[in-house]
């Protein structure tokens, strides 16, 4: 399900976060699905329940997951809808496009590129002229 690697200078938490939020947008978790208990979660990758609690609150907060009192913390629906974790992610775009063109990196390469990850070109209401 999660791996860590314990050579990432990310933190823990924000490993554990990314990995079920790739879970979730990909559907390998479903929605409405119940995601581990954060002890379980927390004895199956042997580290502190207190680091699991930090990702699932901040999965909340950006709206992958939800919380039941009693029931536990399921996949919402909505993950391709919150929009400031969209602004986050155009942000870090910006960078390392920024940082490819500086590294001398081509216009064409770019385009190449974007159009080698999406399969079938860009989606409908994407922005294609902007790179």
């Amino acid at each position: 399900m999660i791996s860590l690697n314990y050579r990432d200078s990310r933190p823990i938490y924000e490993q554990i976060k990314d990995g079920l939020r790739k879970l979730i947008v990909t559907g390998a978790i479903g929605t409405d699905e119940k995601l581990p208990s954060v002890r379980s979660l927390a004895t199956q990758l042997s580290i502190n329940p207190n680091t699991i609690q930090r990702a699932y609150n901040e999965l909340e907060g950006e709206g992958y997951i939800y919380s039941v009192p009693g029931k536990g913390s399921f996949a919402t629906g909505d993950a391709g809808a919150d929009t400031s974790r969209r602004e986050e992610l155009w942000e870090k775009v910006r960078e390392l496009l920024a940082e490819l063109r500086y590294l001398g990196v081509g216009q064409e390469e770019l385009r190449s590129l974007l159009e080698e990850e999406t399969p079938g070109g860009f989606p409908a209401g994407g922005k294609e002229g902007t790179t």
